[in-house]
């Protein structure tokens, strides 16, 4: 547990980073792809890399600290978004993507 609480912050980028990824290479497998097997596995793999690990961080610093610091206040503000604001920008990522590998098709 202290190298997680340690290593906080390269975690938690590493994890963004990754989910990020993640939501791309769904996008991809929606549109570009059109696999149904390849968006249930990039779906699986977003839960892995983007919401899941961030609440097992926020909790882990939150016993290792037992106090709500600026790490677990930006997880808690990260999920927020993910939650609220993260939805309309999805939906505005996914209608790009959609847009655009219909084109690449035509």
């Amino acid at each position: 547990m202290n190298f997680l609480v340690e290593n906080k912050w390269v975690i938690l980028v590493i994890f963004e980073v990754l989910a990020w990824c993640s939501t791309f290479f769904l996008l991809y497998a929606r549109y570009g792809l059109k696999s149904s097997f390849w968006f249930k596995a990039a779906t699986v793999l977003f839960a892995l890399t983007g919401v899941i690990p961030q609440v097992i961080m926020g909790i882990v610093n939150f016993i290792s600290t037992r106090k709500i610091d600026m790490f677990t206040l930006i997880i808690v503000l990260l999920i927020l978004y993910g939650f609220t604001i993260g939805k309309s920008h999805v939906k505005k990522l996914d209608t790009w993507a959609q847009a655009k590998f219909s084109k690449q098709k035509s």
